[in-house]
């Protein structure tokens, strides 16, 4: 597929690093050239320096055979522009824009063929408001990922000592939870991989994702550790883009405080959050944390826009009693080396976006995608189409699926509706919503060596290795004669 991103920020780079590695013809346009040049040293990718709004820039880009435009530059004005081009001047097929204003995400009109022709518009600030306020909601996961409109979780946990099952063959776990369908579908111990067996025993640090249906989530998590407090009070630090949509959404759950060094932004933050405590000041500030009580505090989320900041006021308030805490951090150097210190999940914005940007450039259908342990692993949502003579899946059962070795299939919901991309754009937007009456009646069925797949099931795939990808695509795709 030949694909033009445009932007080189954390986001753009990261996906470039992602499709390259999966056999795409990418170019990377950006005005900033220090940037192109870091990129083209590491990657086999082309760059084009310029304006990604500019007609002559895009041409130069190969837009006028381009598969899909990726607009995911820091200005939503540009990446609307840059959509609207691709339509009008080149017809490309797939265009997307990465869009940070509410503003536009409140209007879904602004997005349609008519006006600014974006096929899917992507809001990374909504995307991580919503993965971090999943962690506070299970204060004891370190990923907490939702599939099939909502109906099917898959979680990682790590097996602390107190955990029924830890130092227990996984075999036992049907034992705990008779009445409860569930499947661990990979272990990570030491960073190594571990494909589950029924004899398999879980140790304590042991990094473990299991899949369920989501109203049983709470009590698999019972079996695997010992549950946390629930959580009543949260510190935010930084009120930007990322700190005030969360505290938007937790204010009337949860007692919220925000710390913000700016005072302008803290005037803006104290008008439009009703219920939330809004400080002026600096969130490393050992004084202000003290006096704001941070010992009291459940959950510490350090969401500023620099790294260090983040780390440091997390380690901070860490020290100072705050029962668990959140870093986001951009570099990926940084993630790896804290996640392992003292700082309990650090959350890298573009892992955490990337998964809904490669279900759209995923070959066969591809309902979602989800990036795991940053980036070694990754979990899909595939829909099977086709009958016997046309797929390699359709009604054969588990164990007759030539998976690659690390692939799991763990979960399959049968009876979604078909809702003509809605499913896909409400995985990317927040403004759209599927009403809870159209998937009620859809069942989740907890695989099993004899579970048998029917055409039009979504069907969770866990890779431990992104490089099984290509198969995995291989396999459910529909033979050329399929109508």
């Amino acid at each position: 597929m030949k694909i033009i991103i445009l932007g080189a920020g954390q986001v753009g780079s990261s996906v470039a690093e992602s499709l390259v590695n999966e056999a795409n013809d990418i170019t990377v346009v950006d005005t900033n050239q220090e940037r192109l040049s870091v990129l083209q040293d590491r990657l086999d990718l082309r760059t084009v320096t310029g304006n990604a709004s500019h007609p002559s820039v895009l041409v130069n880009a190969g837009a006028h055979d381009a598969d899909m435009i990726l607009a995911v530059t820091e200005q939503d004005e540009t990446n609307l522009v840059a959509c609207k081009l691709a339509a009008s001047l080149f017809n490309t097929p797939t265009k997307i824009a990465r869009i940070r204003s509410t503003e536009y995400l409140k209007h879904p009109e602004i997005f349609s063929d008519e006006n600014f022709s974006v096929d899917y518009a992507i809001s990374p600030e909504q995307i991580l408001t919503e993965y971090i306020e999943k962690l506070i909601e299970f204060p004891e996961a370190l990923q907490v990922l939702d599939f099939a409109m909502g109906k099917v979780s898959m979680v990682a946990v790590r097996a602390l000592q107190g955990g029924a099952l830890v130092g227990q063959q996984l075999q036992e776990l049907r034992k705990h939870i008779p009445n409860i369908e569930t499947r661990v579908v990979a272990i990570f111990r030491k960073d190594r991989p571990i494909i589950p067996e029924g004899h398999t025993v879980i140790q304590i640090d042991d990094e473990v994702f299991f899949i369920a249906a989501t109203d049983h989530i709470r009590q698999v998590m019972r079996e695997l550790r010992s549950m946390d407090r629930p959580v009543k009070h949260v510190m935010i630090a930084g009120g930007g883009k990322i700190g005030k949509r969360l505290g938007a959404q937790l204010e009337n759950n949860y007692q919220v405080r925000v710390i913000e060094r700016n005072l302008k932004a803290c005037e803006s933050l104290a008008a439009e959050l009703h219920n939330t405590l809004v400080l002026h000041g600096e969130a490393t500030d050992e004084t202000l944390l003290e006096s704001e009580n941070i010992e009291e505090m459940d959950m510490f989320c350090a969401l500023t826009n620099d790294d260090e900041n983040n780390i440091m006021s997390a380690l901070l308030a860490k020290r100072l009693g705050a029962h668990k805490v959140i870093a986001l951090i951009n570099r990926k150097a940084y993630v790896d080396l804290v996640q392992s210190g003292g700082i309990d999940i650090a959350i890298s914005p573009a892992q955490v976006t990337i998964g809904s940007l490669l279900a759209f450039v995923r070959h066969g259908d591809v309902a979602a995608v989800h990036s795991l342990r940053r980036g070694a692993a990754e979990a899909m949502e595939l829909v099977a189409h086709g009958d016997e003579k046309s797929s390699k899946v359709v009604g054969r059962k588990i164990e007759d699926i030539k998976l690659p070795k690390g692939a799991t299939i763990g979960a399959i919901v049968r009876g979604l509706p078909k809702l003509e991309g809605t499913w896909r754009e409400r995985l990317v937007t927040d403004f759209d919503t599927v009403e809870d009456e159209l998937i009620k009646d859809a069942q989740v069925i907890i695989t099993h060596h004899d579970t048998v797949i029917h055409s039009e099931d979504h069907i969770i795939v866990f890779v431990v290795n992104r490089k099984m990808i290509g198969e995995i695509e291989k396999l459910f795709q529909v033979n050329v004669g399929f109508l």
